[in-house]
């Protein structure tokens, strides 16, 4: 993958390797970065001076607030982590009127490429969606991903994976989107497996970071049904965003077989000429739990559960048509 890539009006810096991250922030232009990141990144070694509290799970609300807090006369953000560290500090740098973002992430979440971002009030049990996020840059490690555990890996893996699914068929594909989602698709089907077969497999981990990259990258595109399922699921339970990613997928290319039979086709001949849904299962199946109940969900929560599916944007940008009782019979299949 190219280091610099097209990301909206203005270019993403893309660089591989830690020791570029004060290359990344002069480009950037950011002199006083402020590190946001989780309890588990706390000890990793970054020329970040000043740090912030620590970002919560699903970057809930409270710690976007206390880190907001912190910002000071802070020029920049470096966000450490996985997905809630990234959201965490996209969503200060959305309320501070666009402080640039440069993330380092640590698993195969995607969200270091989006201005969107979702934030999470626990005691509500909901998880919000945002824009107005100024990302400039990303960095790399490879490192960073070996002590992630089997069921993270597989789990934020199908969630890259969903990223390339529904941005072939999502409304603002886009010729260079579906080049990603093709690109990324291809080294996630074909790397997971070795990864989760010896988790310290450096080159392994390098190449299915490489297909993360790619699945951020076409997540510029937009999300469809799948997507929407595993945002309801973490705000209104505290679920892994990836975990339930990897369980709606497969009933989410199932579903929009026919809607997207084109896009899907394109999908099939980069994973090998296998069928997208039964890859997708096949991966998932290697490293989480795939039916819901299996995670806590109660089945008479289905209904409702339904009708906030339905309202979320990605499953209103969906192909085929999603109201709740079509979602309803998704849920059920997972469940």
């Amino acid at each position: 993958m190219a280091d610099d890539a097209d990301v909206g009006p203005e270019p993403m810096i893309v660089r591989w390797g830690l020791d570029a991250l004060g290359e990344v922030l002069a480009a950037a232009g950011v002199a006083r970065p402020l590190l946001v990141t989780t309890s588990r990144w706390a000890a990793v070694d970054v020329p970040v001076a000043r740090r912030a509290g620590f970002a919560g799970s699903h970057a809930d609300v409270r710690g976007v607030r206390a880190i907001a807090a912190a910002v000071g006369d802070a020029d920049g953000l470096v966000a450490l982590g996985g997905g809630s560290a990234i959201d965490t500090a996209k969503a200060v740098s959305g309320e501070s009127g666009g402080l640039p973002v440069v993330s380092i992430p640590t698993t195969y979440s995607g969200a270091e490429w989006t201005p969107f971002f979702g934030v999470r009030d626990a005691e509500a049990g909901t998880k919000a969606g945002g824009m107005g996020a100024n990302v400039v840059g990303i960095v790399y490690e490879p490192s960073l991903t070996l002590g992630l555990p089997a069921a993270q890996t597989a789990g934020t893996a199908l969630n890259a994976l969903a990223h390339c699914a529904e941005a072939l068929y999502a409304p603002g594909a886009t010729e260079a989107t579906d080049a990603d989602a093709l690109a990324g698709a291809a080294l996630i089907s074909s790397w997971l497996p070795v990864v989760l077969e010896d988790l310290g497999d450096l080159e392994a981990r390098t190449r299915l970071l490489e297909g993360a990259a790619h699945a951020g990258a076409a997540l510029r595109a937009g999300m469809g049904v799948g997507h929407a399922i595993a945002q309801a699921l973490g705000g209104r339970y505290g679920l892994d965003h990836g975990a339930m990613n990897a369980v709606a997928l497969p009933h989410a290319l199932r579903f929009n077989a026919e809607a997207a039979a084109e896009p899907l086709a394109r999908l099939r001949a980069a994973l090998g000429d296998a069928d997208p849904a039964a890859r997708a299962a096949e991966l998932a199946q290697m490293g989480v739990a795939v039916r819901l109940r299996d995670h806590g969900v109660a089945r008479e929560d289905l209904p409702s559960l339904a009708e906030a599916i339905a309202a979320r944007p990605p499953a209103q940008a969906n192909p085929r048509p999603a109201p709740p009782e079509a979602v309803l019979e998704l849920l059920q299949a997972a469940w």
